[in-house]
């Protein structure tokens, strides 16, 4: 056994001095870090410098149109059927398709969402899908203004990228199929979804807390208040979807846990950051988006953009922050396109309906 020892503690010297020699060149990767708590307390952001330029490099915002000439008609009296910038001048207009078409469809222009032999013509769905967004798009720079996307706002471009779908959408996942034998309840986890950065937690987490449209259902609630935990339900399951959901959260904004919470008091919100409450208020404007402005689309769009399920696609953290915890770098999107920061329908202009039938195209 002596000699055994012997054997293995050589063995072990020998590959260390190996691995010694053999690493002597390396060295460790120039690092950023960022304070984003209270000093001592070790909440930062560390990421590797040529990580960090590389985010930056992938998320460089587009520069604005040149500014339109002021005055003139407004776009409503016109065009025919404008039912959403009916309220911003023909040169506004003109200037802002313009740029949606360089945000969304730069490949395929104008006719992407339009009959440019008709103008007029709803019976493409692109364009009664963008006719809501352009609607979702005022209502975050103006309703979500004070509690989520600040002055910053957000144009067509900080989802798309260029792209007529965005890269960063989901739809419901309907999970395993399995067609026969007996199959024990898992709470969806062992699946290796995506959605939770391949973790060993439920693959729904999604679905549980992002796409109801009522935003203050389905409370993230872990901490119980009493010992052991009263909560109905299944507690430590409920705490592995919350789990879930902050995986997402962190690898959609490239931080770490400490960039909200102190982890000695996750839950006390007296020693969380400020992006706390910023969060916080996100996670009800996804629900907002997603139930209120994408789900209702469903017959709208055609049956190969929908889901498995028949579920339409949905936003999530990504779609936005793309692994920015600001999204674009943090420029300012919105003060080059006021139009996008408020109601532009012209008075009498019948509402946008997402849910009408496409109607027969024009001869």
């Amino acid at each position: 056994m002596k000699i055994f020892f012997v054997v293995l503690g050589a063995s072990i010297a020998f590959f260390l001095t190996v691995a010694m020699f053999g690493t002597s060149g390396w060295t460790r990767p120039p690092l950023a870090t960022a304070q984003t708590g209270y000093r001592g307390t070790a909440m930062d952001q560390v990421h590797t410098k040529a990580g960090l330029a590389e985010v930056k490099e992938a998320n460089v915002a587009p520069a604005a149109a040149d500014p339109a000439e002021e005055d003139g008609e407004l776009a409503g009296k016109t065009y025919e059927n404008v039912q959403v910038l009916g309220n911003v001048t023909t040169n506004e207009f003109n200037r802002l398709m313009a740029s949606m078409t360089e945000w969304v469809a730069p490949e395929q222009g104008c006719t992407y969402c339009h009959n440019t032999e008709n103008m007029a013509d709803d019976s493409l769905y692109q364009k009664r899908v963008a006719r809501r967004m352009l609607q979702m798009t005022q209502h975050i720079n103006s309703d979500w203004k004070a509690n989520h996307v600040g002055s910053t706002g957000v144009t067509c471009y900080t989802c798309h990228r260029g792209q007529p779908v965005p890269a960063n959408i989901w739809f419901t996942n309907p999970g395993p199929n399995h067609s026969s034998g007996f199959v024990a309840r898992n709470n969806g986890q062992n699946m290796a979804s995506p959605s939770v950065g391949l973790a060993s937690l439920p693959y729904d987490t999604l679905t549980e807390y992002l796409a109801d449209k009522n935003i203050d259902n389905n409370a993230i609630r872990v901490n119980g208040t009493t010992a052991p935990p009263t909560t109905k339900g299944k507690p430590i399951q409920d705490a592995e979807k919350t789990y879930g959901l902050m995986i997402h959260m962190s690898e959609g904004l490239g931080v770490n846990c400490t960039f909200c919470h102190n982890t000695r008091a996750i839950s006390n919100w007296s020693q969380s950051t400020p992006q706390r409450t910023t969060a916080w208020h996100g996670i009800r404007m996804v629900r907002d988006i997603n139930g209120n402005y994408l789900e209702p689309l469903a017959s709208t769009f055609p049956p190969n953009r929908l889901g498995v399920l028949g579920d339409v696609p949905k936003v999530n953290c990504t779609t936005c922050h793309n692994g920015q915890n600001k999204p674009l770098n943090g420029v300012n999107m919105v003060d080059s396109y006021p139009e996008l920061t408020k109601s532009t329908v012209l008075a009498g202009t019948p509402p946008a309906d997402p849910t009408a039938p496409a109607p027969a195209p024009n001869p």
